[in-house]
C-alpha cells in the first residue's frame, strides 16, 4: 500500500531531512541571494539521482520527478529558500553562521521537506503515473516576489501542472498536526512609501515652520478611516504604518518626515480603490496644513485562494494519512504569503505544517529572533506532500 511505504520512507529519511534542515540553517541567504543554497539542494538531488533539473530566475530550480506515462498528468510542489535579515537569539548547535541573517520563518524546513518529498518520489517513481514538478523558489519574502519571477522564468510550462501545492510552518499548530482552509485564504500586501515634506526649524518658534512631524500624525490617524469607515466589513482590510522617521530632536523640527506601512485586503476592487483613497487622503491634509507629502504604493502580492475542490481532496489525503484529529480548520489570515501568484494561474493549496511543542518551549512565532521548530514536523512535512502528490496524480 503506497501509504505505508511513504510512511516507511519518510521515517527512514527523517534523519536526513533533519539533517538538510540544520546545514540550511546554519547557512541561510537573504532573497535572490540564495546562491549557495541552490547548488545545495542541486547536489542533493543528484546524490539521489535525480537529474533532471533546470535553473530559473537565477537562484530557483525546477525539477521534474518522472513516473510511468510521465504525460499523464503533471503535479507542481513549491518549497522557497530564503531566510530574513534577522539577528538569531537561539544557541543552539545549527544557529546561523551569517551574522544578521536567519531563517525565522521555516524556509530552511520547506526546502528540507521538499528535499525528503524529492528522495521519497525518486524511490517509488516506477509505482506512480505522471510527474511531479518539484518548485525551489527564491525570494519570497521580497517584492516582487519570487513566485512572479519564477512564473515569468517558465517554472510552470512544459510540463504545464494540473494544480500547485504548497506547505508553511505554523507555530500555532502543534507538531503532528496539519491545517487547511477552502477559499480565501491569506490577503493582498502592498508596501506604503510617504515623505511629508514642510518646513523645518526650532521647535521653540512653531510660527516660523510648517510642521511635518504634525502634518505625518494627522495623516497616519486620518488614513485609519479607509479601513473604519471605507471598507465593506465583508471584506477584511489592515493598514498598518511601522516605521516613522522623523530625525529631528526635542527642539528641531526637521524638513520632512518619512513613513512606512502595509495595507492588506482580501478584494482586488476594493484594493485599487483604497489606494487612490489612500494618497487623496494624504494630499488632502499636507496641503491644508501647508505642507506636501510624496506617496508611492508599491503593489505587491495579490490575495490567495486555494482552489475548493483541490483543497478538499489534499485535506481529506491528510486525514489519511494522519488521522482526522490531527487536521484542523483555518481561519482566514491577512498574513500575504507570494505563493497566492500561483494560485492564480492555476487551482492551487496551501496549507499549513504544524511545529509547535510548548512541553519543549518551542512557541516562537515567525520572524522573530527565538523561532525554532520541533523536528519532528520534518517527517511529517516530507511524507505528507509526497501522499498528496500522489494522490492528486491519481484524481
Amino acid at each position: 500500500m503506497m501509504k505505508n511505504r511513504i510512511k516507511e520512507l519518510s521515517k527512514a529519511y527523517k534523519e536526513e531531512v533533519i539533517q538538510n534542515r540544520r546545514h540550511l540553517h546554519a547557512h541561510p541567504e537573504l532573497s535572490f541571494e540564495e546562491y549557495a543554497t541552490s547548488a545545495f539542494v542541486e547536489k542533493q538531488l543528484r546524490s539521489y539521482g535525480i537529474e533532471d533539473i533546470v535553473k530559473k530566475a537565477d537562484t530557483g530550480l525546477v525539477v521534474l520527478i518522472k513516473g510511468k506515462n510521465p504525460e499523464v498528468k503533471t503535479i507542481a510542489l513549491r518549497g522557497d529558500m530564503d531566510a530574513l535579515p534577522i539577528t538569531e537569539t537561539n544557541e543552539v548547535t545549527y544557529k546561523s553562521t551569517n551574522p544578521g541573517v536567519m531563517h525565522a520563518c521555516g524556509h530552511d524546513v520547506h526546502t528540507a521537506s521538499l528535499l525528503g518529498v524529492a528522495r521519497i518520489l525518486q524511490e517509488v517513481k516506477e509505482d506512480f503515473a505522471g510527474t511531479v514538478k518539484l518548485i525551489f523558489q527564491p525570494g519570497e519574502e521580497l517584492v516582487p516576489g519570487g513566485a512572479s519571477l519564477m512564473i515569468k522564468d517558465g517554472a510552470l510550462e512544459n510540463p504545464k501542472p494540473a494544480s500547485i501545492i504548497g506547505q508553511h510552518v505554523m507555530p500555532l499548530i502543534d507538531v503532528g498536526k496539519v491545517g487547511f482552509r477552502k477559499g480565501m485564504y491569506m490577503a493582498s500586501t502592498d508596501e506604503l512609501y510617504l515623505t511629508v515634506k514642510g518646513k523645518g526649524g526650532h521647535g521653540a518658534m512653531p510660527e516660523n515652520i510648517i510642521d511635518p512631524v504634525l502634518i505625518s500624525a494627522h495623516i497616519i490617524v486620518a488614513l485609519q478611516q479607509v479601513v473604519s469607515r471605507r471598507a465593506s466589513p465583508k471584506t477584511p482590510s489592515v493598514l498598518s504604518f511601522g516605521k516613522v522617521e522623523a530625525m529631528g530632536a526635542t527642539n528641531i523640527i526637521p524638513n520632512e518626515v518619512n513613513i512606512q506601512g502595509t495595507f492588506r485586503t482580501l478584494d482586488e476592487k476594493w484594493r485599487k480603490e483604497a489606494h487612490t483613497a489612500m494618497v487623496k487622503i494624504a494630499t488632502g491634509i499636507a496641503e491644508g496644513m501647508g505642507g506636501s507629502v510624496d506617496f508611492e504604493v508599491r503593489n505587491g502580492y495579490p490575495y490567495l485562494i486555494n482552489e475548493p475542490e483541490l483543497t478538499g481532496r489534499a485535506q481529506e489525503a491528510a486525514i489519511d494519512y494522519l488521522g482526522k484529529e490531527n487536521v484542523e480548520d483555518l481561519d482566514i489570515w491577512m498574513a500575504a504569503e507570494d505563493f497566492s501568484y500561483y494560485t492564480h494561474q492555476m487551482p492551487g493549496c496551501f496549507y499549513r505544517l504544524g511545529i509547535r511543542n510548548e512541553a519543549k518551549g518551542i512557541t516562537a512565532g515567525v520572524h522573530t529572533p527565538n523561532f525554532n521548530i520541533d523536528e519532528d514536523a520534518l517527517e511529517v512535512g516530507a511524507g505528507l506532500m509526497a501522499y498528496i502528490a500522489l494522490c492528486e496524480l491519481k484524481a
